[in-house]
């Protein structure tokens, strides 16, 4: 074996094994890690730049989508904020509509200025109280009515009589079979929450198999919507979850909707009612239809005083949109979560289905 003068080793290499090449221990400290026989080195700077690089983006999308998360949670609770005076300034309408109230009475009703009525509309709304309730006029709804046929024949042209679109999103729905309709839900687990949307509390419930019910809120602790569900499902296990329901609901009321992604629906209800509910997901946001209209459209002419008792027990409220139904004559009544919500939603639909008025009202709305 042959000798090796220390100083050389000393002077900038190491001393291997037999049969191992020796390596300036310079060259390792001046950017690489040493690794085993047969093992590439790799630059420590780099590896250690790339690394920071990778995590910094991943916590970066993590943050991202956590202000996203926060930012629409923000909004909706003030959307939930503001309908509670957009509902009273609708009723204070409905009182005094023979006497045609002005801007300035209306938003005195509600305990605002003009200015800061007109502000909170076009935050709500996207658009001026004005617009808006040129929405809720007779007028306006015949005219709309005028359009449902048209509408409904474009939606049936289209494919659409079986899943309808809210926002671009796609609601596809599933009956339960008449076995687990006579159970009443035995051996289903149901998660519920409360949670604000654009008109006020609502409760939403949902299975493996998707969303079951969506009701309003219409007394103080939500225990009328609870027992609502209940009876719905009377043998099914109900647990309170708002981590399974809040994105869900999210998703409902967002003005931007996942396209991507289909929204599953499970009903309780019997053929007739199940085949009205669906016809209902083919009425597109900002239209209105009749209950004549609904009644032709699944080929029963004959029978829309069997379709309104249809309507009135829909189970999921805005997604299947039943508010978009209303009396051959423009009136806009008989809703079960109130005359006043109905009549926020037509209004709030009309306005954001127009973007242009929409994005112009949420710039006024931000300053």
């Amino acid at each position: 074996m042959e000798t090796r003068p220390t100083a050389a080793l000393a002077s900038g290499e190491r001393e291997l094994g037999p049969g191992m090449e020796t390596r300036p221990t310079a060259a390792l400290a001046s950017g690489e890690r040493e690794l085993g026989p047969g093992m590439e080195t790799r630059p420590t700077a780099a590896l250690a730049s790339g690394e920071r690089e990778e995590s910094k983006n991943r916590v970066d999308a993590r943050c991202q989508s956590w202000y996203n998360a926060d930012m629409m949670e923000e909004r909706i609770q003030q959307q939930a904020e503001d309908y509670r005076i957009v509902e009273q300034a609708i009723r204070f309408v409905e009182r005094r509509f023979r006497e045609q109230p002005g801007l300035e009475e209306i938003a005195a009703s509600v305990h605002l200025s003009k200015y800061h009525f007109q502000r909170l509309f076009r935050r709500w709304a996207g658009i001026s109280p004005t617009q808006f309730l040129h929405y809720l006029t007779v007028e306006y709804a015949k005219t709309r009515l005028r359009e449902s046929e048209s509408v409904l024949g474009a939606t049936m042209g289209a494919g659409l009589s079986s899943a309808g679109r809210l926002h671009d999103l796609f609601v596809t729905m599933e009956a339960m079979t008449p076995g687990e309709y006579r159970r009443l839900g035995a051996g289903l687990r149901i998660a519920y929450g409360f949670h604000a949307t654009p008109f006020g509390q609502c409760l939403a419930a949902a299975t493996a198999r998707g969303l079951c019910a969506l009701n309003f809120v219409q007394d103080e602790d939500g225990s009328e919507a609870l027992a609502v569900l209940q009876g719905r499902w009377p043998k099914a296990a109900l647990a309170t979850g708002e981590e399974t329901t809040a994105p869900l609901v999210d998703r409902i009321f967002s003005t931007a909707g996942e396209a991507d992604r289909p929204f599953h629906l499970l009903l309780k209800g019997t053929n007739f009612q199940v085949r009205v509910w669906q016809a209902l997901l083919a009425i597109p946001p900002g239209a209105m239809v009749s209950y004549q209209d609904v009644a032709a459209y699944i080929g029963m002419p004959k029978a829309s005083r069997a379709v309104g008792r249809a309507v009135a027990e829909n189970p999921v409220a805005y997604l299947i949109p039943c508010h978009r139904v209303i009396t051959s004559a423009g009136e806009a009544h008989r809703y079960r979560w109130g005359t006043a919500r109905k009549k926020a939603m037509l209004g709030w639909e009309a306005g954001w289905s127009c973007p242009q008025q929409a994005r112009r009202g949420a710039r006024e709305a931000q300053g």
